[in-house]
């Protein structure tokens, strides 16, 4: 892959992979330890996490179009080798979560992609991409129960920090379903909360409490919709850049 020719995205927008659609490679055993290997860049590259989960879901039967993916990723990764990133020193310390889920988009089983990134002043410090535990029934329950679970690992950092003898701000999640955002200050139960009245009462019990915030913000500048999706070249370079992945981070350390 040296001389492989680069790509700007580690995945094509248009691509929707699934587990049958082409013939099993006869190399099963190279592509999961290319795909093993992937996982461990990951703790640099957020960028990555998104094309890097949907690769992991076929290790047990690859295919050829699989194996295109990640030959993808390689290519990406090629002209991407001067990128990382970048962690910088900053006068505040307050704690900001982006929120997101790509509602039915797994064709095998039409369960959501959901994806968080939490930043500690403009320093990204915690991400995550992967598809929900179970099917969700409208593109609100898919967006709460991201709300729920980047709401789960602020409180953890929340301790982590207070015992570091860091007191941050009031968190700030942010979300573009405007639906959940007004489900969390909501007194009122609907019928069609039933089934995930858990994470309402844990997102809600916070909010009510004052221990964080909820807002609603435009698409446009949901930084996790990049750990949702494969997005086109100006917006996966646009919320990369908003990740701190980018050319020689050293730079900002000095």
């Amino acid at each position: 892959m040296t001389t492989a020719k680069a790509q700007p995205t580690p995945m094509l927008s248009t691509l929707r992979l699934q587990q049958d659609g082409s013939t099993a490679v006869s190399y099963a055993t190279l592509y999961r330890s290319v795909v093993g290997a992937l996982q461990y860049i990951l703790i640099t590259r957020p960028d990555l996490s998104y094309a890097v989960n949907k690769a992991c879901r076929f290790m047990h039967n690859p295919q050829d179009h699989h194996w295109k993916t990640v030959k993808r990723i390689l290519r990406y990764l090629a002209g991407t080798t001067n990128h990382g990133l970048l962690i910088k020193q900053n006068s505040h310390s307050s704690i900001l979560g982006f929120a997101d889920a790509d509602w039915s988009t797994n064709l095998d089983d039409r369960k959501s992609m959901m994806g968080y990134s939490v930043f500690l002043g403009s320093n990204i410090i915690s991400w995550s991409s992967h598809k929900q535990k179970v099917v969700s029934r409208s593109t609100t329950k898919g967006e709460y129960r991201s709300i729920a679970a980047i709401l789960a690992d602020i409180i953890w950092l929340l301790y982590l920090l207070n015992e570091l003898h860091i007191h941050p701000s009031l968190p700030k999640i942010f979300s573009d379903n405007l639906g959940a955002v007004l489900l969390s200050a909501s007194l009122i139960m609907h019928s069609r909360t039933k089934h995930f009245q858990l994470d309402m009462h844990f997102v809600r019990d916070y909010v009510q409490k004052k221990k964080v915030s909820l807002v609603h913000l435009p698409t446009r500048y949901q930084v996790a919709d990049v750990l949702t999706k494969p997005l086109s070249k100006s917006a996966f370079t646009h919320f990369r850049d908003k990740l701190m992945v980018v050319i020689n981070p050293t730079i900002g350390l000095k």
